[in-house]
Order: C-alpha cells, then structure tokens, then sequence
C-alpha cells in the first residue's frame, strides 16, 4: 500500500479489533487501514456472507436466527434486505413482461405490519396496521405474474390489474378470482379486451359463538359468476393460487401466523415479499414442474443463484 501524501511505500502495522490490516508510512508515520471492497451499494459486508443471510431469509428463518447463525448485526441483515428486495423487484419488472398465458388465477394473502388493524391507534404509523398481497399466477407454469401490496380496495386492485396487462401478452386468456366485488372494475375496465373472467365465490360455515378459529374455515359451497366473456367451467379454479400462499406463508418469516416474527416496517416488508417472489419465480426448482415457474414460461434458461441477484444491475 502507498502513502496518499508522501507517494512511498508503507509498511505493515498488525490489524485492528475488527482484524482489517494496517500499513503505517515509513515517512510521515500515518497509520491506514486496508481498503475494502464496496460490493453492495454501500456495504463493505462480504458476499459470501450477504449469500448466506440471504439464502437464510429465504429459508424461512427469521431475522433474529440469522443475525445468531452468520454473526451479523441485524441492523445490517435489514439493509442488505432492502438493497436485494429492490434489485428482486427490478428483476421481475424487467422480465416478466408480455408472457403468453391461458389461465390466470388472482388471490390476496393477508398479513400485518406492526400491529393488527382492530388494535391500531392514532398515535401508530400510518402504514402499520392490515397489509394485504395481491398475487396473480399462471396455471399450468406456475409463475407468478405480478404482485401489488397495499390494503384491500379498488385503489390498489387497479393497481394490481393494470401491472398485470403490462406481464401478459396481448392474447385472451382465462381470469379467476375470488369473489372481492372490486375485480369487477377493475378487470372490466383494463383487461375486457382480452380475458374471459370468472369469480369464484366461496361460503363459509359461520364460527361458532366463543370459539376461537386458527384453521381455515370449513367450505359448505361455491358459487361460479362469469363476469367477462365467456369463461370456461372446467377452468374456473383458484387452487393452484391459494396452494401457492401456502408456500408463501412457509418461506417467508414473515407471513407465518400466530409468531412474533411480523413486520414492523412497511418497507422492509414489501422488501422481503418482493424477494421471497423472485425467488420462488426464478431460483427455486418447483417440485412438479422439475425446473423454475420462470424456466417453465420460458423466461429464463437457468435456475439464478442469491449471487447473481446481488450482482445484477
């Protein structure tokens, strides 16, 4: 290493508590610390070690257990969390775009950031409270098309609906959605060029009086409504999506019900949302399919590595 001032070379002068190495000048004496690598917009954090945070993260673990496996300071596991949530959403805007599809099916994912809606108050942050996932995947390739987070109302469902135009290509395809009145609109108005829709609307048997429920609700019947089009019976469905939320709630912290590991910043959850998706779309191999939802709907020709999103532009 070279001294910035006198241009000579300096010697070594053991290392610091944190064990980077330092030089000292042989002729002004100045002490200097071995430079680091910027590999993350900022963070000096090793890439191996940001791989396994983030591999961790998608694991299903917890913020808490990864600062305990990797020795990571949490404050620092929630940075990288923000800086590979964003690069996951560029990834997927990028991508995903104009792909052909025949079925689609729409679903919303509740969760809560902070605390509860019932037990919010006025002096809370106004984005604490509900946080609803709008999900659309494609049927037979597994892919999740577009995801939109914000609360449950014809805002963000327009939202929801006009980011899924810009994934799919212009051909008619096939829509079903639970029965959320604000699709209605929402599809009619951006996508009755091209979809034939459906809703299928579910009845619940009502929870006995005093019982606590922490299972789903028994199903007594269904009620198909075609909307749009002319929709076919035999592929009016929304399983595949609400089997994805199964997942989604597994892999992702998060999500998990009845556990202290919720959300407390709005935007370190829609960070973590974002890149559990591109995950699931892009590096995990689906166990039916045998290849990645994006391998699949032929987006992609490899299965990405945790590596390759931290590199990616």
């Amino acid at each position: 290493m070279t001294c910035h001032s006198c241009k000579v070379d300096c010697k070594r002068d053991g290392r610091d508590r944190k064990g980077r190495q330092r030089f000292q000048c042989r002729q002004c004496l100045r002490v200097f610390l071995e430079p680091r690598e910027d590999h993350l917009d900022g963070m000096y954090l090793p890439m191996e070690k940001a791989e396994a945070v983030l591999k961790l993260l998608l694991e299903g673990s917890s913020v808490s257990t990864v600062e305990r496996f990797t020795g990571v300071h949490h404050t620092t596991i929630l940075k990288l969390l923000l800086i590979a949530g964003e690069k996951a959403e560029r990834i997927m805007a990028r991508e995903i775009v104009n792909v052909p599809v025949r079925d689609v099916q729409a679903d919303e994912a509740w969760q809560f950031c902070g605390c509860k809606q019932k037990t919010k108050r006025p002096e809370h942050d106004q984005t604490w409270g509900d946080v609803w996932t709008f999900i659309a995947m494609e049927t037979h390739s597994k892919l999740v098309l577009n995801v939109t987070i914000g609360n449950r109302d014809q805002i963000t469902t327009d939202t929801f609906i006009e980011g899924l135009r810009q994934a799919t290509a212009h051909q008619r395809f096939q829509i079903t959605t639970d029965g959320f009145a604000a699709y209605r609109s929402a599809i009619s108005t951006t996508l009755g060029d091209r979809v034939d829709f459906a809703q299928l609307i579910k009845v619940y048997r009502a929870t006995p009086e005093g019982e606590r429920r922490y299972s789903p609700a028994e199903v007594v019947s269904t009620e198909v409504v075609p909307w749009v089009g002319r929709p076919d019976p035999e592929r009016i469905c929304t399983s595949h999506v609400e089997r994805q939320n199964l997942s989604l709630r597994m892999g992702l912290r998060r999500f998990t019900r009845l556990t202290n590991a919720f959300s407390k910043s709005f935007k370190h959850h829609c960070a973590a949302t974002m890149l559990w998706f591109w995950f699931y779309n892009f590096g995990r191999v689906h166990k039916t399919l045998r290849c990645t939802p994006a391998m699949e709907a032929n987006i992609s020709g490899h299965v990405w590595t945790v590596r390759e999103l931290l590199e990616a532009a």
